[in-house]
């Protein structure tokens, strides 16, 4: 009987999740095709209202999917050891380009999930979602391997910087020079 092993390295559906293992990697056989790229992609944005994962959710739910894996990055009250009063987060004029573009990117690495994305910009409180998403997928290794590799490369490729105020007054600009 398939499945019976969860270490069977031959069921990408079982064992260790692979982060970094492409999307044809954890593909089924017999699992229904998913549609093109565009179709797949169902919400990538930058906002100045507040952002909540349910919304990212409803954005991929499909009865195709067995599995939908989201992530709610939230303003912490602490970075380095000091305390962080807020964030204001500044956005490029084409960020909402360049996100458009990493959930295509994923969408196509990952051709078994369905991808949403939003990014916050403007001032956030501590407790704010600041980037938040959710993939799914017929399979629960698809969406984490894909969920993973979008928020990863939505933090490396968009334009958008943070401004953290401190607790004691100071401030610092955290990813304007990279």
């Amino acid at each position: 009987m398939r499945g019976t092993d969860p270490t069977d390295p031959a069921d990408p559906a079982r064992g260790a999740t692979p982060f970094g293992a492409g999307g044809e990697e954890l593909r089924i056989a017999g699992d229904p095709t998913m549609g093109e790229t565009v179709q797949r992609v169902r919400c990538a944005q930058i906002s100045q209202v507040p952002l909540g994962v349910e919304r990212m959710i409803a954005a991929v739910t499909d009865p195709r999917c067995g599995a939908v894996v989201t992530f709610d990055g939230v303003v912490r009250d602490h970075d380095g050891g000091r305390g962080v009063d807020r964030l204001e987060y500044s956005a490029h004029p084409l960020a909402d380009e360049a996100i458009a573009e990493v959930a295509r990117e994923i969408a196509d690495r990952y051709p078994d999930t369905l991808v949403a994305v939003a990014h916050r910009h403007g001032p956030l409180e501590v407790g704010d979602s600041a980037l938040v998403c959710a993939v799914a997928a017929p399979h629960r290794k698809q969406a984490f391997a894909a969920c993973d590799d979008l928020v990863d490369t939505v933090k490396q490729r968009v334009p958008i910087w943070k401004h953290q105020i401190f607790a004691d007054g100071e401030s610092e600009w955290v990813g304007a020079l990279s």
